[in-house]
């Protein structure tokens, strides 16, 4: 019987070729070695244990780990299986071919660990051929689950890879479930995504991912924003982007406890009730003031909806903070009334005040020319007209 030394002196005299792939290192024992019968080395049992040996040692000097290297082949394989569910008619996924798909575009890797941590598809924009992707699209609009392989993964972008002609068919739909093996993923972008499948738990399912600070859901058919947020995972994020989703519902407390937030849009949602249904009480303001959670936003679009009631009270919250970050407020088309107060003055970083097509009364107050940030003071005073009625001096 053969032992591990004497398969590893055996091995040496044969042809042994290393193929990287990926951060893989990968060999070939040919010639003595393949001629090898397992009854030499006593048993099954025996061969496999020197063969382990041979592959450790082998991954040793390799500088990775035989583990991950077989993990890092599972990412290929993944995406691999998301290029065979692409419309490629010209030819913008060409350099995934290959063992070391580190070199494929739009694929990321990490330096340290050979790991796939960032996807972006959205990278043959550049290429200004047939607009932006030169075609290229999930023709079905089903996102291949085995992206839930790539763990270290990131970045995630797949906006405008949806075929929308095929959206309201019932075989585009996704599910989210796939997701929860992303658990290192700090950017999502799903917009035009069919995920009407899994309304009743995107939120569930975000909320498992610890380190994501930007959700981008536009246009995904999602028709339930919950009342709640199920768990306090979101604590990093700090771009939310759900427009154009059909929530019909109101704005729910949850949007403003977090506390890293800096960028939400709500437009284009059919969201209702009063603007400051968010804000059930004083005390809760104040709680939400101490905690950050209002004074970090600095981009609020809501836009487009149904919301109703006084703006007095909600530029008040807003411009309570002892520094706000508000840059941009998006307030136009809902069936907002009152009075712009005078505290509007006191959001001294403002560039764009957006509030066309509501029902505010009275003038607009003074204190405005102490935003000298705002990027156009004039076009504010126009687009406040509209059903604004401005006092005559």
């Amino acid at each position: 019987m053969k032992s591990c030394h004497a398969l590893s002196a055996t091995s040496s005299s044969s042809s042994l070729s290393r193929t990287a792939s990926f951060g893989i290192i990968s060999f070939v024992l040919t010639n003595r070695m393949n001629g090898i019968p397992v009854q030499q080395f006593g048993d099954k049992h025996g061969y496999y244990h020197c063969l382990r040996s041979l592959l450790f040692l082998v991954s040793m000097t390799s500088g990775l780990p035989f583990h991950k290297a077989a993990g890092i082949e599972t990412e290929k394989v993944a995406l691999l299986k998301l290029k065979q569910g692409l419309l490629d008619p010209s030819h913008r996924l060409s350099s995934w071919v290959g063992d070391d798909c580190c070199k494929w575009r739009g694929v990321v890797c990490s330096n340290r660990t050979g790991h796939v941590i960032k996807l972006n598809l959205r990278s043959f924009e550049d290429d200004g051929i047939d607009g932006k992707f030169g075609g290229t699209k999930i023709p079905n609009g089903r996102i291949p689950p085995q992206l839930g392989n790539l763990s270290r993964l990131i970045y995630l972008d797949l906006k405008e890879y949806f075929d929308l002609k095929a959206y309201s068919d019932e075989s585009s739909q996704n599910d989210l479930q796939w997701i929860s093996g992303l658990y290192s993923l700090r950017h999502l972008n799903l917009e035009g995504a069919n995920l009407s499948r899994a309304s009743a738990y995107w939120l569930q399912a975000v909320s498992m991912l610890p380190s994501l600070s930007e959700l981008h859901l536009s246009s995904c058919g999602l028709s339930l924003l919950p009342p709640s947020l199920p768990s306090s995972n979101l604590t990093s994020l700090s771009v939310l982007v759900l427009s154009n989703n059909g929530f019909n519902s109101t704005i729910p407390q949850w949007l403003f406890q977090l506390r890293n937030l800096v960028h939400l849009d709500l437009s284009f949602d059919k969201l209702g009730g009063s603007i400051l249904d968010a804000f059930p009480n004083r005390t809760s303001l104040e709680k939400l003031k101490k905690m950050g959670s209002l004074c970090k936003l600095k981009t609020v679009i809501l836009s487009e909806n149904d919301l109703n009631g006084e703006i007095t009270e909600l530029i008040d919250v807003l411009s309570g903070c002892n520094n706000s970050s508000l840059e941009h407020l998006n307030l136009g088309f809902n069936k907002l009334g009152g009075v712009l107060p005078n505290s509007l003055g006191n959001l001294y970083n403002l560039q764009s005040l957006l509030l066309w097509e509501n029902s505010f009364v009275g003038s607009i107050p003074n204190s405005i020319a102490n935003l000298s940030n705002l990027s156009n003071l004039t076009r504010v005073q126009k687009i406040s007209r509209v059903r604004y009625d401005l006092a005559e001096s």
